[in-house]
C-alpha cells in the first residue's frame, strides 16, 4: 500500500517580515519553511533517495504559480524565456522539485526559495555552500532528469550521483544500430546487432543509453566531457551493470581517459511503467554481498507534489528493478 506522507494541500507560506534572520548556509537568509515533510535521513553513502512528479498531472494553474515563486529570478527568466507553455512548465516544475527536495534533507531549516548554485566548467549543477559560514554545510549532492512527461531529483550523502530517466518507447529517427555506431562502443554495437526483434533491440539500446547519461552525469562532465564512445556499459546475464573502461591508445596525457574509472556502481528501474530511471554513484564498498564484493545500493523512491502529497512507491508496481 503507498504510504502517504502528507495529504491535505499547504499554502506557499507568506514572505516574513524583513527583520534580520540567521544565515544558514548557502542561504541568502534564514526563513524557515516547516509545510514539506522530512524524509527518513539517508544513513549512508550507499543510500539513494529519488522523488519525481509527473507534470500532466500538474493542470491548476494558480499552484504553477506557486512553484514559480520559488525560484530565483535567473532561474524564472530562463523557465519563461523558453518556446511554449510547455517547455516552460517543465523548466518551472523541475527547479520546483529540486528545490523543494533540498530543502526536506535540510529538516526545512533552508527555505526552498533561498538556495543558490553554482555550476563546474562542464555545467553540472552544484549548491553553493557559503565559505564564510561558521556552520557545517550539509553533505548533499543532487542530480536531476527529465522528459516531457517526468522529471526525477536524485539525492545522496557525501558521493556523487547520476541519475537519468528516459521513455521505454522513445523512438530514434535513425536506425538503431546507426545511432549505436555513431555513438556507443565496439563492444555494445555487437551487443545490440545480436538482438533479432526490433522492439527488444530499441529497449536495450534505450537502457544503455540511460546507463551511460547517468555515469557521465556522475562523474561531473557530461557528454562532451565523457563522450560514450570512450566506455562501455556491460548488462550482464545475472543483472549486474557493469563498467569497462577501454586503455589509452597513446602513453600521452588524455583528460577524457584520465577522468574516466570502473569504480562506479549501478541501479535501474522502471519508473511509473513509462520510464527507465539509470543511477550511478561512487563505490567505495569494502565488504562482500553475496560474493560479488559490492554492498546493495539502498534505494527509495517517492512520487510527489511538493506541499501536496508525498507517496512512497518503493516496493510497488510504480518501480521495478531491472538490475
Amino acid at each position: 500500500m503507498f504510504h502517504r506522507l502528507l495529504r491535505r494541500a499547504m499554502p506557499l507560506p507568506p514572505p516574513q517580515s524583513p527583520l534580520p534572520a540567521p544565515r544558514m548556509p548557502g542561504v541568502t537568509g534564514g526563513r524557515l519553511f516547516a509545510s514539506l515533510p522530512s524524509p527518513p535521513p539517508l544513513q549512508s553513502r550507499r543510500e539513494v533517495h529519488v522523488w519525481y512528479l509527473l507534470p500532466d498531472e500538474l493542470k491548476d494553474a494558480s499552484q504553477l504559480k506557486m512553484y514559480t515563486e520559488l525560484l530565483s529570478p535567473s532561474e524564472r527568466k530562463t523557465a519563461l524565456s523558453m518556446n511554449g507553455e510547455k517547455l516552460q512548465k517543465g523548466a518551472v516544475l523541475s527547479r520546483a522539485l529540486l528545490r523543494t527536495t533540498l530543502s526536506r534533507y535540510t529538516d526545512c531549516k533552508v527555505d526552498p526559495r533561498s538556495f543558490e548554485f553554482k555550476k563546474n566548467k562542464f555545467g553540472k549543477p552544484e549548491v553553493l555552500w557559503r565559505s564564510d559560514d561558521s556552520r557545517m554545510e550539509w553533505p548533499l549532492h543532487f542530480n536531476i532528469s527529465h522528459t516531457s512527461s517526468l522529471i526525477v531529483c536524485g539525492i545522496t550523502m557525501d558521493t556523487p550521483i547520476g541519475i537519468d530517466v528516459e521513455e521505454k518507447t522513445r523512438k530514434t529517427a535513425k536506425n538503431i544500430l546507426s545511432l549505436a555506431r555513431r555513438y556507443f562502443t565496439p563492444s555494445e554495437i555487437d551487443y545490440l546487432a545480436k538482438i533479432p526483434d526490433p522492439d527488444a533491440q530499441q529497449k536495450e539500446f534505450v537502457k544503455l543509453w540511460t546507463l551511460k547519461e547517468a555515469y557521465v552525469k556522475a562523474l561531473g562532465r557530461g557528454f562532451s566531457g565523457a563522450p560514450f564512445n570512450k566506455f562501455s556499459i556491460i548488462l550482464a546475464a545475472n543483472g549486474r551493470i557493469q563498467i569497462s573502461v577501454a586503455p589509452k591508445v597513446s602513453n600521452g596525457s588524455d583528460s577524457i581517459h584520465d577522468c574516466l574509472s570502473e569504480n562506479w556502481q549501478f541501479a535501474l528501474a522502471e519508473l511509473n511503467s513509462s520510464h527507465y530511471m539509470a543511477i550511478c554513484i561512487e563505490d567505495d564498498s569494502t565488504s562482500s554481498d553475496s560474493g560479488n564484493g559490492r554492498l546493495p545500493l539502498g534505494l527509495k523512491v517517492w512520487k510527489t507534489t511538493p506541499f501536496v502529497e508525498d507517496i512512497l512507491v518503493s516496493g510497488t508496481e510504480a518501480v521495478k528493478l531491472v538490475s
